[in-house]
């Protein structure tokens, strides 16, 4: 029996992730203040191509080993199952797509930093409601998971904490658009 590397972009997206948070708990302690925080609209830079890189690289750098934990396990729940059903490059342009739109609109509407993968584990979540997805219906399983999650975070939207549900929130809403509009599903023969 051998080990396989069964989900290529969501093992390497892990791993990343994983030497990230290493490498600013050790070696690099601003690492991921310097290249993987988006700042707000307040903080943001146009001129600085960091400022810009973060956009997209915020997903990588986490908080604290329990921010990472929390993102990395639904990640390596449900990004298998992903990966298989859309292939591991479309997975990784769904990624990067998240993480674009909300670094974008972060800097656009909040003045606070933003930081983590919760917006793609929330595209995963609702996205994973439609493996099953056929054309003209929408599956009980996404509304549900529409309601539990989506509603929960637009409650908690105005707690005063330091989680962005509106990055879990746009980014719920970026895999529910990959879900209705997705390619015909992919050839596993």
């Amino acid at each position: 029996m051998k080990i396989r590397y069964n989900a290529p972009t969501v093992l390497s997206f892990t791993l990343i992730c994983a030497l990230v948070m290493l490498l600013s708990e050790t070696l690099l302690i601003n690492l991921n203040l310097y290249l993987f925080t988006v700042p707000g609209k307040d903080q943001f830079n146009p001129s600085s191509i960091r400022n810009w890189i973060t956009i997209v690289t915020h997903v990588i750098g986490h908080g604290s080993w329990t921010h990472l934990a929390g993102n990395l396990t639904i990640i390596l729940l449900i990004g298998p199952m992903l990966e298989e059903n859309y292939g591991s490059a479309r997975l990784l342009v769904m990624i990067a797509i998240t993480a674009l739109v909300t670094g974008v609109l972060n800097v656009l509407l909040f003045p606070t930093a933003l930081l983590g993968a919760s917006g793609v584990v929330f595209m995963m979540i609702l996205l994973s409601s439609f493996t099953n997805f056929s054309k003209g219906e929408v599956p009980l399983t996404f509304i549900l998971v529409l309601i539990l999650y989506m509603g929960g975070q637009v409650l908690q939207f105005f707690n005063d904490d330091n989680i962005s549900q509106f990055a879990h929130i746009i980014g719920g809403l970026c895999g529910s658009f990959f879900g209705f509009f997705r390619p015909e599903r992919r050839n596993r023969g």
